[in-house]
Parts: structure tokens; C-alpha cells; sequence
């Protein structure tokens, strides 16, 4: 539990950080007052102030905000210095900041991981690495660890070969596996099943992970691969999604803490892994066109460059309402999966 806890606090602060750092930089270097740097919401546990800047760390750790000075036209106390008197051109870069910066965080995070821990790929040799939690191997009772020496009386010299036969296995029908463990070795039948997703049977046990470390260039073009290739699996996703509303799988605050409490007993790295992924994800997310998000701000900053003047008040409140709206419904859906997830599951 403790350590759920520190997993996401360490997460949700760290994405929000550098979300909120992206709109506060572009801020100041565009010549706005930013009167609050804040992460976290509710009351103040700590703060300081330098310059014309209050940095504080509120008691809530699930989000932050920029206090800057003109957001709302008719309470500007910064007279030129405020949000509302800068150009289109500077509002757009400091409203698309923060996402940016959320697509940069995930290659800087796998660079780092790349050139000091290296790529993880499978090991050669036929050792389990780990035994998912319900599966078939773990209900027959294999362990990280266990090296497999046969399958149906063919001998395993390699994961792949290993992985092979489980592939072209029949699902519901056992397979005889022998195993080493502790130089003993034992021999237990395994019941593989289907798995919709990945399309194939699966007996639920994933290699061993060796790293190689990469040169710098090397690193740094692998991060910058990576990172492409979770965001158009994301975007896809996203649509899928609104394709398929009803099939859509959420989780709110609770169970992305509860994931990364299970990735931290993993290991740093993968935690690491993990806050890249949900940068990616909070950077897509907040660049929808949805009214109290960037993007529905954005869309709002395109609509008053066409027109050549802003939306009028009373156009910009209704908006916000029916976006703020539509997120704490989303909010709401999420968090009673998560509940339902956790204590009824």
C-alpha cells in the first residue's frame, strides 16, 4: 500500500511537473506574469515565493495548474503582461506547451534508459523471466526462474523454440513441461488458453529481460522511435474508442495508482517505462478538442484568428460549462470502474 502510494505521487507529479513547466516557461519567455506555479490542488503544503512567482505543492497530488495573470479578460490586473492583451500566436504556443512538453518527457526518459540501462530483449536460454498472475503456468504452478527442458517430450534449447511450441499448441488442451528449479527437475501439464487480444494461445510467462547498453546517437534515435510508435498505437486506440464507446476499457485516478504500485514492484526502470506512458497519454488526451481542455482552448485561440476577434463571454462560458461537465462525467465513469475493479474483482 505504502508503496502504491509513492509509486503515485512519484507519477502523477512527475508528468504533471513537466506538463505545467511547458505552459509556465512559455509563459514567462512570451513576457506574461505567472503569479502561481502550483502541483497539486486543495490546500498549500508548501510554498515560496521568488520574484513575482509563487511556487507551491498543494495537498492533492493529482494535477497542478499556472496562475497566470489575464487568463480571464475581464480580471486582468497585468494590464499588457496579461494573458488575454498577448497575440493569438504567443496564447497557441502557451496553451500547446504543456502537451508538447509531454511528448518530449517519454524520449528524454527512454534516452536515459537506453544509454545507461541499454534495450531490454529476451535472454536466449528457456528461463522464465516472469509467471503472470492467474494464468495457466502459475495454476501449474511454474515460477520465474524454472528453465524448461522439454515440451510434449521435445527438448528446449532457446525461449523461441519454447514459445513455438506453446504457439502452435491447442487451446484447452494440456501440455507436458519439464523444468529445472533448483537443479531439480520436475515435469507439470499446462493448459494453454486463447487470448483475443493477442490473437494466439498463451500459457502466461514472459522471458527473462537482458540489456544491452546503446551508444549515444544510437539511444537517442531508439527513444525518439519509441515514443512514435506508443503514440500512434495511442492515437489508434482513441479511435477505436470512439468507434466503440461501450467497449472502451477506463481507469481513473485509483487505478492508474494501483497499476503503478504494481510497476514499482517491478523495478525503477519499468516505473520510468510506466510515467512515459502516461505522459504520452496525458499529452493526446489534453490536446482533444474539448471545451476546458488545451485543445479546447486552442480551438477557441483558431476560432478568434479567423474572425480576427475572441469569442464573446457569454459563447465561452457556456462552452466551459459543457466541457467541464463532460470531464467530471468521464471522471465519475472512470473512477466506478476503478472501484468496481478493485473491490469487486
Amino acid at each position: 500500500m505504502i508503496l502504491t502510494i509513492i509509486a503515485a505521487i512519484f507519477v502523477f507529479g512527475l508528468i504533471v511537473l513537466v506538463h505545467e513547466l511547458g505552459h509556465f516557461v512559455t509563459a514567462k519567455l512570451t513576457g506574461m506574469r505567472v503569479d502561481e506555479f502550483a502541483i497539486g490542488f486543495g490546500p498549500k503544503i508548501f510554498s515560496v515565493k521568488h520574484g513575482e512567482t509563487r511556487y507551491s505543492i498543494r495537498a492533492v497530488p493529482l494535477g497542478g495548474f499556472n496562475d497566470i495573470a489575464g487568463m480571464d479578460p475581464n480580471d486582468n490586473s497585468a494590464g499588457e503582461r496579461g494573458y488575454c492583451e498577448k497575440p493569438v500566436s504567443s496564447r497557441m504556443v502557451v496553451i500547446l506547451a504543456g502537451s508538447i512538453m509531454n511528448f518530449i518527457m517519454p524520449v528524454i526518459l527512454f534516452f536515459g534508459i537506453y544509454a545507461t540501462m541499454g534495450v531490454g530483449k529476451p535472454a536466449i536460454e528457456p528461463v522464465i523471466g516472469e509467471v503472470l498472475e492467474g494464468k495457466a503456468a502459475e495454476v501449474a504452478g511454474l515460477r520465474a526462474g524454472d528453465k524448461i527442458l522439454k515440451v510434449n517430450g521435445e527438448v528446449i534449447t532457446t525461449w523461441r523454440s519454447f514459445t513455438e511450441k506453446v504457439r502452435v499448441a491447442e487451446a484447452g488442451k494440456p501440455v507436458l513441461v519439464e523444468y529445472e528449479r533448483n537443479s531439480r527437475v520436475s515435469a507439470v501439464a499446462v493448459t494453454p488458453t486463447f487470448d483475443e487480444k493477442s490473437g494466439r494461445v498463451l500459457i502466461g510467462v514472459q522471458s527473462v529481460i537482458v540489456y544491452e547498453r546503446q551508444d549515444i546517437p544510437t539511444a537517442f534515435s531508439l527513444a525518439v522511435k519509441r515514443t512514435k510508435e506508443i503514440l500512434v498505437f495511442m492515437i489508434d486506440a482513441l479511435v477505436d474508442i470512439f468507434k466503440s464507446p461501450t467497449q472502451a476499457e477506463l481507469a481513473g485516478p485509483i487505478g492508474i495508482a494501483q497499476m503503478a504500485g504494481r510497476v514499482a514492484e517491478t523495478g525503477f526502470v519499468p516505473l520510468l517505462n510506466f510515467a512515459a506512458l502516461l505522459s504520452l497519454n496525458l499529452g493526446v488526451i489534453n490536446l482533444l478538442p474539448v471545451p476546458a481542455l488545451d485543445g479546447g482552448h486552442f480551438v477557441n485561440l483558431v476560432i478568434e484568428a479567423v474572425r480576427g476577434k475572441p469569442m464573446s463571454a457569454r459563447a465561452l462560458m457556456y462552452t466551459q460549462r459543457v466541457g467541464i461537465a463532460l470531464l467530471l462525467m468521464l471522471m465519475v465513469f472512470a473512477t466506478a470502474e476503478d472501484v468496481i475493479r478493485v473491490f469487486f474483482h
